[in-house]
């Protein structure tokens, strides 16, 4: 059962009323964790601009989506760990490759690495060494890519904490 109230439009003041009706207008309705969100419009508007910057992110998405499924199998959130999974499914990521993010690796090792450096960022980012980063330039990944595991992280910490917090689950309501 969520803990926090949705809020509408009609119900939320201030920014966050301008940030829901914006959102509903773009994009009809919007998803529990979005309107239980509103009740910060700090926080809610915080999520929004992380979110649309990782959109213009290097990092290929069927690999972003694999990182946020090792975070999330690590956080807890059920809400965002079905997401990223649908997400991966729908880019081609096979079951084999969603099972193996789940325990934070790939069968590809250029792959297995980001994981590992995405939740070395997660668990504890005094671990990552000179070493580690120059082998995932070795593997292809441009500084940029590596940056904006850190951006991934972020995004799944800030929304998983989030629907912890509130309750949210895929049984309470709607996605993300």
């Amino acid at each position: 059962m969520p803990r926090l109230t949705r809020l509408t439009p009609d119900t939320a003041v201030g920014a966050s009323r301008d940030l829901l009706a914006d959102l509903v207008s773009r994009h009809g309705q919007i998803g529990d964790m979005v309107s239980t969100m509103a009740h910060s419009p700090a926080v809610l508007g915080g999520y929004l601009q992380l979110s649309r910057a990782m959109g213009r992110a290097k990092l290929d998405r069927r690999i972003s989506e694999r990182i946020s499924i090792a975070v999330q199998a690590l956080q807890g959130c059920r809400l965002c760990l079905d997401s990223h999974v649908n997400a991966a499914r729908a880019m081609g990521v096979d079951e084999e490759e969603i099972e193996r993010a789940r325990t934070g690796t790939s069968a590809d090792p250029a792959i297995a690495a980001i994981i590992t450096l995405a939740l070395q960022i997660y668990r504890e980012p005094t671990s990552i060494t000179d070493e580690q980063v120059i082998a995932l330039r070795e593997y292809g990944y441009s500084d940029r890519a590596i940056a904006d595991v850190v951006g991934v992280v972020a995004l799944n910490i800030l929304t998983g904490a989030f629907n912890l917090l509130a309750g949210l689950t895929p049984e309470s309501g709607t996605s993300v």
